[in-house]
């Protein structure tokens, strides 16, 4: 699922702007990411944890695979992917770089940071 939070409604005035990225969700854990062009972050999955990804800056290539079959699609600043459980997951930079926010629904931080990861060969198409 990806979805611009920049399209929906919005409280806008003189000041800027405010827009909620995640609504009535348990947050376990808050991530900042920053990639440099071409690196790769993912090739992996949870099998309990969910965790939204939110594209801060940059351009980045989403890989992901659902029922065996590999699907991607382009990141930009403003979109929110939600990754499930056992949903094998690839972010590639194609700008010149990229910050995302991971917000994670489950164990993913400090010392329980690999607890629930599952590394799996890369789904990045060459």
């Amino acid at each position: 699922m990806k979805i611009n939070i920049f399209n929906k409604k919005i409280f806008k005035d003189k000041r800027g702007l405010i827009a909620d990225i995640i609504y009535k969700k348990n947050i376990n854990h808050v991530a900042y990411i920053y990639s440099k062009k071409d690196s790769i972050r993912g090739n992996h999955f949870h099998k309990k944890t969910s965790q939204y990804t939110f594209v801060v800056e940059g351009k980045i290539e989403y890989y992901y695979k659902k029922q065996n079959r590999i699907k991607k699609t382009i990141l930009k600043k403003g979109h929110l992917v939600l990754n499930k459980p056992n949903e094998i997951h690839t972010f590639k930079t194609i700008s010149q770089n990229s910050l995302m926010i991971v917000f994670t629904l489950g164990i993913r931080g400090g010392k329980d940071y690999e607890k629930d990861t599952y590394r799996v060969n890369s789904i990045v198409k060459k």
